[in-house]
């Protein structure tokens, strides 16, 4: 079975910058539409950026557009996020799903669909 496994999270100051890492050891991710995920105390996990198999499409949400850049190689998949602000913080997932989808659905519906694996998340606090 899939496993994900996230890197890269931490204590950053409002401004700054930290990138994310999504791998599966044992695995290639090249075929697999994968989404980038957050969940903050008492909120619901929301989308945060999805990037299909070719990273010909991306999707973002609007909270992060401008600031936040999906990317990937045939192992791994970055989330290189910069000018973080306070309400940035949050644990980070990413998911994958099989069969794959649209960038679009999986970072709209991946929170309700039962079909897509997480990985156990990463923390990142922005605060000065």
């Amino acid at each position: 079975q899939l496993q994900l496994v996230e890197s890269g999270g931490g204590l950053v100051q409002p401004g700054g910058s930290l990138r994310l890492s999504c791998a599966a050891p044992g695995f290639t991710l090249h075929y697999y539409t994968i989404g980038w995920f957050r969940q903050a105390p008492g909120k619901e996990r929301e989308g945060v950026a999805c990037i299909s198999s070719s990273a010909g499409s991306k999707y973002y949400g609007d909270s992060v557009k401008g600031r936040f850049t999906i990317s990937r190689d045939n192992a791994t998949v970055y989330l290189q996020m910069n000018s973080l602000k306070p309400a940035d913080t949050a644990v980070y997932y990413c998911a994958a799903r099989w069969p794959i989808t649209t960038v679009q659905t999986l970072c709209r519906t991946a929170p309700r669909d039962v079909a897509v694996n997480w990985g156990q998340g990463t923390q990142v606090t922005v605060s000065s």
